[in-house]
């Protein structure tokens, strides 16, 4: 939304910084005063950093523990995959032979049943006396006995055959089925084990990017201590030159990230980054936020710094930018008037305008960060409010 800033941040129209167009002496009192504050700033976001590097290093043996643990469940969770594959692998071969069982029995009762099978039909087609036909077919009393005899054992025979096939098929169809039934029970629990693995897998992977991100902040924690020391001494040797009462001292904006004082007090009522818009459905990329405030509240700078513009801008009203040296700057728009010139020094909490409206028409104070040149979020470098 900045873009004709590119390149021109800080810049007069004569072609200099704007703050090289103050006064030689604007700087000296303020200055003066503001050396005792930052220093004790200094300290205090250092013991904060250092407190938090404490913090994190407490989360990381606490993720470390948990991360050891998940790696023996994960260990536990693959030998039970394992098993389940050795034990479908058995299942499979014994489900394999039962119907080879099954299908041999078959067989052999095809293959025994021919006779009975001739004897079935010709006794059917003598009706429901078949065997009483077949004995009566004999005059002899001799005769009838040997066929009474021989029926009967017939009868028998192809009873306890037709008795032994039906069982010995029924008992091997019901292994068969069981062999069925547990080699789905088998496969239903390898592939619980294996989703208990990938949901382990997922959970060490998470565990190694959150330590992984605890170690980045822990050095970026030192990065900002250090940083801080090095500012520090360099107001020690502000302070100890002959012109240190007219030299310009500020702190890093970079080291209080998280931790600067909101602009204004309010809601944030348009956020950072790409929004759509309901109206229209366009797409709107945003490179800072709205916080809608009462009309003529001070918008106050969030961190000590140089005012390096100052004026009307188009599409936000009175702006005001903050240099806070090492590329970093912070921008206040939508004000009614600004309280600061192009080049003055201002501190934590100074007024730098007035809320005015946006152009949507309420009321709000624009507030953009600016590091290296590139818009960031600036939720993330704002304290968060206090519940």
């Amino acid at each position: 939304m900045l873009g004709p800033l590119e390149g021109g941040l800080g810049r007069s129209t004569a072609g200099g910084p704007l703050w090289r167009t103050a006064p030689p002496g604007l700087f000296a009192q303020a200055a003066g005063d503001a050396t005792q504050t930052a220093t004790a700033r200094a300290t205090q976001r250092i013991k904060d950093l250092l407190a938090e590097a404490d913090r994190l290093a407490a989360q990381a043996r606490t993720v470390f523990g948990e991360l050891r643990r998940l790696e023996l469940e994960r260990e536990v969770s693959q030998k039970e995959v394992e098993l389940a594959e050795a034990h479908l692998a058995r299942v499979t071969l014994a489900q394999a032979h039962a119907a080879e069982r099954v299908k041999v029995l078959e067989a052999t009762r095809v293959a025994q049943t021919p006779g009975l099978k001739e004897r079935l039909v010709e006794l059917s087609k003598r009706g429901r006396g078949g065997y009483l036909q077949l004995l009566l077919a004999s005059d002899d009393i001799r005769d009838f006995g040997r066929l009474s005899r021989g029926v009967a054992a017939v009868a028998e025979l192809d009873r306890v055959r037709l008795e032994t096939q039906r069982r010995t098929l029924a008992a091997e169809r019901a292994a068969l089925v069981a062999a069925n039934d547990e080699r789905q029970a088998v496969i239903a629990s390898q592939a619980e084990a294996r989703r208990a693995r990938e949901a382990l897998d997922t959970a060490v992977a998470a565990r190694n990017r959150l330590i992984d991100s605890l170690d980045q902040r822990r050095d970026l924690a030192a990065q900002y201590v250090s940083e801080l020391q090095e500012a520090q001494l360099q107001i020690g040797r502000t302070l100890s030159a002959a012109d240190g009462a007219s030299a310009a001292v500020a702190l890093p904006l970079r080291p209080f990230r998280g931790d600067l004082a909101w602009p204004v007090a309010g809601r944030v009522v348009s956020r950072f980054g790409r929004s759509t818009t309901r109206r229209l459905g366009t797409a709107i990329d945003r490179n800072g936020i709205e916080v809608a405030a009462a009309e003529g509240t001070p918008a106050r700078a969030v961190h000590e710094g140089r005012v390096a513009f100052a004026a009307p801008f188009g599409g936000f009203g009175v702006l005001v930018i903050v240099d806070h040296g090492a590329s970093a700057f912070t921008l206040y728009g939508h004000l009614s008037e600004a309280t600061v010139a192009a080049g003055a020094l201002v501190k934590r909490g100074e007024a730098v305008g007035r809320v005015g409206l946006a152009p949507a028409g309420g009321a709000a104070l624009y507030f953009e960060v600016r590091i290296d040149g590139r818009p960031v979020d600036p939720i993330q470098w704002l304290a968060r409010p206090k519940r």
